[in-house]
């Protein structure tokens, strides 16, 4: 079993023996990813400084729920992120955006 597998195995396990899968609709998991994500950035909202150990948690939590949302709309994660990221790497060239994070340096194309 790989390390992905692991991951996703014990949070189903910990979801499955609370019975919390009845309310782990992809509606409210989007909620829940975006209510962590919130609380993520809190962390920033008056300054660059923060507590780590708190901001490991609030990522943690992204995490899990976005497992929890890939196995509720039945995608693989591995491979839903390695085909994003080959996405990306046709929308940003090495040569056109290295340095630059503006958005205008992207390459729309169509897909394949």
């Amino acid at each position: 079993m790989d390390r992905i597998d692991h991951i996703l195995k014990s949070i189903l396990e910990f979801r499955n023996a609370r019975d919390w899968k009845q309310f782990h609709t992809p509606e409210n998991l989007a909620k829940s990813i975006s209510i962590e994500a919130a609380e993520l950035l809190e962390h920033f909202q008056w300054g660059d400084e923060y507590d780590h150990d708190e901001l490991v948690d609030e990522l943690a939590d992204i995490l899990i729920y976005s497992f929890l949302m890939a196995d509720a709309i039945g995608v693989d994660i591995e491979k839903v992120m390695l085909d994003k990221l080959k996405k990306n790497i046709k929308r940003f060239p090495v040569e056109t955006v290295k340095g630059n994070s503006g958005k205008h340096t992207r390459i729309d194309y169509e897909e394949e």
